[in-house]
């Protein structure tokens, strides 16, 4: 007889950030054969597309997410070669190039046949659910980023207006909490130097609505008074129970929920570790019925926590990193860093890098990985491999940038050790990490 599909164990494969610029060299080259090859083994292929695909459609927007991030639409035909059935496109770079950059990105992902989610031309477009069908079971992937500029926001329509293109948001909210009488110094310095001046005047004017009565805020930063000094952050209330609605809806509608979730925001100074809200809003989709989150957006691994036998993976890094081959960028970009209209680009990347030697090219946490490949059957997690990858540290930014994978055990003693304050343990098996489930 026949099995089932829901009996067939599923498998699934993700990657983290794949910020493409170029069109790969070959499709023969042992680096891409090896990774394509372990990619395509399973059923569910994930990546975040983290450029705007465009040819000259887009308008360059005042402000982007660091890079101006754009791409020929033929890239994808590469995405496509490497194997990937489901791409997040919810970042800080989605509208690098306005709304027109935003329509042109998806009417290509849709040109090339792209299952995609966390943009639209609405709110409940951007944070729909969308469906991947496969031999094994039907999988949904909801995706959204808590890194933009507010303006990115979709906007949800109402019956007499309709909704602002933009992308799925968690927003949070961040408490600083300080002694009493440094709070009181806070508040003086306030008055003295009248950083509030504006924000009292648009609330006395009825154009800001009231603040909260326990809270102080200097500027566009909240302080509260308590024994315990710090910093303190929480998903934002609708933005996760918007979340939560469509893990619920999915729940009914597939076998296996995915969450995407972009997030460049850290703990304090540490890059590797993710902010208390991610932390948060991560165990409460698992909660709901979420059977995987998946993160990226700072560009370095960060550790793996299975939360109630389902994995949390609070960064996959990088797949493929190319920020430094983007073939134009608006004047905005020269300015910034003192140059004019007959600089050219190659001038303004070596400038914005000192040369290779600061920024991200410069770090060798970027250019590692892991592609994690892992099995759920009955909705349970039988089994989690670490494959280790680098992107080519050390090479010229026009070379630099695409995965192979290695036989380097360091990447995965580093992701033990990000790990670990989770209670994950992972194995080190040749060239392979595999991550202890527990029973």
């Amino acid at each position: 007889m026949e099995e089932k599909a829901i009996d067939r164990p599923m498998t699934f494969v993700a990657t983290g950030d794949s910020f493409i610029t170029r069109r790969l060299p070959s499709r023969d080259a042992d680096s891409f054969v090896g990774v394509s090859n372990l990619i395509r083994q399973a059923d569910v292929r994930f990546t975040n597309l983290e450029v705007t695909l465009e040819s000259a459609e887009g308008t360059p927007s005042a402000l982007s997410g660091g890079t101006w991030a754009v791409a020929s639409p033929d890239v994808l035909q590469d995405i496509q070669a490497y194997g990937f059935n489901m791409i997040a496109w919810a970042n800080n770079h989605t509208l690098d190039y306005l709304y027109s950059g935003l329509q042109a990105t998806a009417r290509y992902l849709d040109r090339y046949g792209f299952l995609h989610a966390g943009v639209g031309h609405n709110l409940a477009e951007a944070s729909a659910v969308k469906y991947l069908e496969t031999v094994a079971g039907r999988v949904a992937i909801i995706a959204a980023t808590s890194t933009f500029h507010e303006f990115w926001l979709a906007g949800e329509q109402r019956p007499d207006m309709k909704g602002r293109p933009g992308i799925n948001s968690l927003r949070y909210q961040a408490t600083h909490t300080l002694s009493a009488p440094r709070l009181e110094q806070l508040k003086a310095i306030a008055e003295t130097v009248g950083i509030n001046a504006k924000k009292n005047l648009a609330r006395l004017e009825g154009f800001s609505p009231a603040s909260d009565s326990n809270v102080f805020e200097f500027g566009d930063y909240r302080f509260m008074a308590g024994e315990k000094e710090g910093r303190s952050t929480v998903p934002h209330e609708g933005d996760l129970l918007r979340m939560l609605a469509r893990i619920e809806e999915a729940k009914g509608q597939a076998d296996y929920v995915l969450v995407s979730i972009h997030a460049h925001e850290m703990d304090g100074e540490a890059k590797e570790k993710p902010a208390e809200f991610l932390k948060t809003f991560a165990r409460r989709c698992i909660d709901q019925g979420a059977h995987a989150v998946i993160g990226h957006g700072p560009h370095i691994v960060r550790g793996i926590e299975l939360y109630k036998n389902r994995p949390i993976f609070y960064s996959l890094g990088n797949f493929i990193f190319q920020n430094d081959t983007v073939s134009r960028l608006p004047a905005d970009f020269y300015e910034k860093y003192g140059m004019g209209h007959y600089d050219h680009i190659s001038a303004v990347l070596d400038k914005r890098s000192n040369h290779d030697t600061k920024g991200l090219g410069a770090d060798p946490r970027v250019w590692s990985s892991v592609i994690p490949y892992w099995t759920m059957h009955n909705g349970e997690l039988t089994e989690l491999v670490l494959h280790p990858i680098q992107i080519g540290y050390g090479q010229p930014r026009h070379r630099r940038g695409w995965p192979e994978l290695t036989e380097r055990v360091d990447i995965l003693e580093e992701l033990q050790r990000l790990s670990a304050p989770f209670g994950t343990i992972i194995d080190i098996v040749g060239n392979e990490g595999r991550v202890r489930i527990p029973h």
